[in-house]
């Protein structure tokens, strides 16, 4: 409700077609990040980030919201934070944590990624997309997702 009144939701109608396509999308980039591994490391972790801001924005649309305001990246991985809660803790601190790197790989003249680090973020955004996925199926059991 904060969110709505800030300005930083707006309501958006839940489209379980457009929700899977973005889950899908969110797959194939897990797949394009590990792909660019031995290529480039900031690629990589940059596709893993988008990944997860894509599972983060159906699952704002499965709850009928948008983010809707200048801050949209932090306002999907905070409600994503919100609506999971404790059990997804660590998995959604990694994904600010990875917001904020992928903020500065964006927008620095020099930023590094070890692969390390590339190889943590594929990891992390596998888990927040079939972890999201599983709660979308929860609420459309009819939902058809094959990972």
């Amino acid at each position: 409700k904060r969110y709505s009144r800030d300005g930083r939701l707006k309501p958006q109608r839940c489209d379980f077609d457009a929700i899977t396509g973005l889950i899908l999308r969110a797959q194939k980039e897990i797949d394009v990040a590990r792909e660019n591994l031995n290529i480039d490391e900031g690629v990589a972790y940059s596709v893993a980030y988008t990944a997860m801001l894509r599972v983060g924005r159906a699952l704002l649309q499965m709850k009928g919201f948008r983010p809707a305001d200048g801050f949209q990246h932090k306002t999907v991985v905070e409600f994503v934070s919100f609506i999971m809660g404790a059990r997804y803790k660590n998995l959604t601190k990694h994904f600010d944590i990875m917001r904020k790197k992928r903020n500065v790989l964006i927008y620095e003249l020099t930023p590094t990624v070890s692969r390390t680090e590339a190889k943590n973020a594929i990891r992390y955004a596998e888990k927040l997309v079939k972890s999201v996925a599983a709660i979308i199926k929860k609420e459309n059991p009819q939902l058809k997702l094959q990972f």
